[in-house]
């Protein structure tokens, strides 16, 4: 079994609403998020995937949301932007563009600082 991971981060302000604290206040994170892409059978390269190739799609995804107000994306407007809702939303679409036969998307992990993460490992 194989485990390919890349990082990448976006800047991006948010709040939670309903949230009985100071994150229910406007305000950013500087997000890392790390997808990890598993396998048992490597490519014809010798590779999982190339990292140039999940990094692409990837950043498609997160460009989305990056310099923005995330709550003014279409899919946080009834959805609180946690760092979980997050990950699951990056998951969702990760894997439709990267999934195959050979692949699976093994988990999206959204980190709003050095110290606090999330890791989603849906189905989907």
């Amino acid at each position: 079994m194989f485990d390919a991971k890349v990082i990448l981060r976006f800047s991006a302000a948010h709040f939670l609403k309903d949230y009985p604290g100071n994150c229910a206040r406007l305000h950013g994170h500087n997000w890392k998020v790390i997808a990890t892409v598993r396998t048992e059978e490597l490519n014809e390269l010798g590779f999982v995937i190339d990292f140039r190739d999940l990094k692409k799609e990837l950043r498609s995804i997160l460009d989305e949301i990056d310099h923005s107000l995330i709550n003014d994306h279409p899919y946080f407007k009834k959805i609180n932007p946690s760092s979980e809702n997050i990950a699951k939303w990056i998951f969702k679409k990760l894997k439709v563009k990267i999934e195959n036969n050979r692949l699976t998307l093994f988990s999206v992990e959204v980190a709003e600082t050095e110290n606090s993460s999330v890791i989603y490992y849906g189905t989907g």
